[in-house]
């Protein structure tokens, strides 16, 4: 008897050593899915891919960088950030991880918290000039010019041939006033790539800085040649034809201007000093009249959100959702039923109806996933969000993976204010398999 049982016990042992093998070859198996999926720009498939190998191995730290990456080409950052934060806690010394997290904090204009991150990037890799790079950007944005100057130098000496670093380096001597310290970093991006119109543009700015007006015209006559919708270039481009005393050539240069960047009031002023100067003083007193009125903030201030999601967006959003309305066996209580006869009542034009037999749905089956969901759906189309997003707690906390619930939810909480709850709302629908929800995230999250 003791040796029937001691046989059994080893045969118990083998078998989930067969099933820790088995599930450990499967994930290695969706993890490799998901790396070539990447490399194909599937990056929808392979977030999917990597899900998977992180359900059959959930302490593999490269499954979550990887998928952290998918999501942040989707432009999901903060879902990536959650993927490397899961990625580094497996692996405190991935400087991929942390320059990667780096990345997509400051892609939501986090770049305090992007700085400590490429930090500790360099500190594990201090040779990689992407580290420096990105930390230099993140200086500039934040007004550390000196800081960004010395990393950008530093990514140079690394990688002497990334075009790009020069021009950043470029722009950061302008931000400190050393016009003529930038004209060598735009020189040499002309020389390596000399097909890239802001190199043309950078150091026509500077000339017309340093007063070498002609040089000027001659450089930022060949970035508009390169880039002919560079409202800036025909700005600056007047600006130095006017101070060549050259007021016909430069009025046509603001005239372009202002086509391209309709609330820029220094052209304003330009073309009335050029148009005062050709002797048209009706026309001049107009443009200065333009100049001082415009709001000189907005010449300033780039749009790069796009706002909350209004009443209209919401209920736009929200119709893209397919119902969950599939034909389940009548239980005893006819709870299913109930639910169906109030997705038709809904569909009838009968809200108030509907939400009556999804209420008894939902008393006879209280875990009734999809009916809590439907109601909330209901609840949110009648304008009672708060509601509506009670609902869909529920409906998660029943079914955790229930997408579409994570989606609306998102949209409903971004609606009302609550940005950041709403995008990773939006980024838990996409990890699940939502896809629409990628298209909301690419508009409003970023």
């Amino acid at each position: 008897m003791k040796q029937h049982l001691l046989s059994l016990v080893l045969l118990i042992a083998c078998l989930c050593r067969v099933e820790r093998v088995t599930a450990q070859q499967a994930a290695v198996d969706f993890f490799e899915n998901g790396i070539s999926r990447s490399k194909t720009g599937d990056f929808t498939g392979a977030l999917q891919a990597f899900s998977m190998a992180i359900t059959m191995n959930p302490e593999n730290s490269a499954s979550y960088y990887n998928r952290g990456l998918a999501k942040a080409n989707l432009k999901d950052h903060r879902g990536a950030v959650l993927d490397y934060d899961r990625a580094i806690e497996l692996n405190t010394k991935d400087a991929l991880a942390y320059l990667s997290r780096g990345l997509s904090r400051s892609k939501q204009d986090d770049h305090r918290a992007a700085l400590l991150d490429y930090g500790r990037a360099i500190e594990l890799n201090p040779d990689d000039a992407q580290s420096y790079y990105y930390r230099g950007v993140s200086r500039s944005r934040t007004e550390q010019y000196r800081g960004a100057l010395a990393d950008f130098t530093k990514a140079i000496e690394l990688d002497p041939a990334n075009v790009q670093t020069y021009y950043v380096r470029g722009i950061t001597k302008q931000n400190l006033n050393d016009y003529a310290g930038s004209l060598p970093d735009f020189t040499k991006m002309i020389e390596m790539a000399p097909k890239r119109p802001l190199a043309y543009a950078g150091r026509g700015v500077s000339q017309v800085e340093l007063g070498d007006f002609a040089r000027a015209v001659a450089d930022l006559t060949k970035a508009i040649e390169l880039n002919p919708e560079d409202g800036e270039s025909y700005y600056y481009r007047g600006y130095a034809k006017s101070k060549l005393e050259q007021y016909k050539e430069a009025l046509t240069d603001y005239d372009q201007t202002l086509r391209l960047m309709a609330n820029n009031y220094p052209a304003y002023y330009g073309r009335g000093f050029c148009r005062s100067k050709l002797g048209d003083q009706k026309g001049a007193v107009q443009d200065f009249n333009q100049a001082i009125e415009l709001d000189n903030a907005s010449v300033e201030t780039r749009v790069v959100y796009s706002g909350r999601i209004t009443r209209a967006m919401l209920d736009n959003l929200r119709n893209v959702v397919q119902e969950r309305d599939k034909f389940n066996e009548l239980g005893s209580e006819r709870a299913e039923a109930y639910f169906s006869r109030g997705v038709s009542k809904n569909k009838q034009g009968d809200p108030k109806a509907a939400i009556a037999d999804l209420n008894r749905a939902i008393e006879l089956n209280p875990t009734y996933a999809e009916a809590y969901f439907t109601r909330g759906m209901i609840k949110s189309a009648q304008g009672d969000q708060k509601a509506a997003i009670m609902d869909c707690n529920s409906a998660v906390k029943l079914n955790p993976r229930y997408a579409e619930a994570y989606y609306v939810r998102g949209i409903i909480k971004y609606s009302l204010g609550d940005d950041n709850g709403g995008c990773l709302d939006l980024s838990k629908a996409g990890e699940l398999g939502y896809n629409p929800s990628y298209k909301v995230i690419s508009d409003y999250c970023n």
